[in-house]
């Protein structure tokens, strides 16, 4: 796995634990959506099925528990995915900009719907990935 590609499932990372901690809180059930949608579409979503890609997905995991650990600033972690998503747009594909709407969403969702700080930062997703 390419440095590039490997970035860019650390971004992921970042990107999912800004929608989570949106509200302050990352609680159990956004974590394990989270795992979840690792699992099951993450690991796949390249057509790559080797350890390396799953071990590549994995950093999704590794970077959302380990930015929930030092309780990093939602907003500061959403800003530095923007700055990467702009600079970096040819590695959105449509396929990867649809799994991270749905994975975005469904972690918002996972708590008892969506409050206003998860619905802004959808918002603001929403635009990033129609750029």
């Amino acid at each position: 796995m390419d440095k590039p590609q490997l970035l860019f499932y650390q971004k992921m990372g970042e990107l999912f634990y800004a929608i989570a901690a949106a509200d302050k809180v990352v609680r159990k059930e956004e974590y394990e959506i989270l795992k979840k949608m690792v699992l099951n579409k993450w690991k796949h979503i390249d057509n790559d099925k080797n350890s390396l890609q799953e071990a590549a997905a994995h950093q999704i995991e590794i970077v959302f528990d380990w930015f929930d650990y030092e309780q990093l600033d939602a907003n500061d972690c959403f800003d530095s995915f923007a700055d990467y998503k702009k600079e970096n747009s040819k590695l959105f594909t449509e396929e990867r900009k649809k799994l991270i709407w749905k994975t975005a969403d469904v972690i918002a969702s996972s708590f008892s719907g969506k409050n206003k700080s998860e619905l802004v930062m959808l918002a603001k997703l929403k635009l990033l990935l129609e750029e």
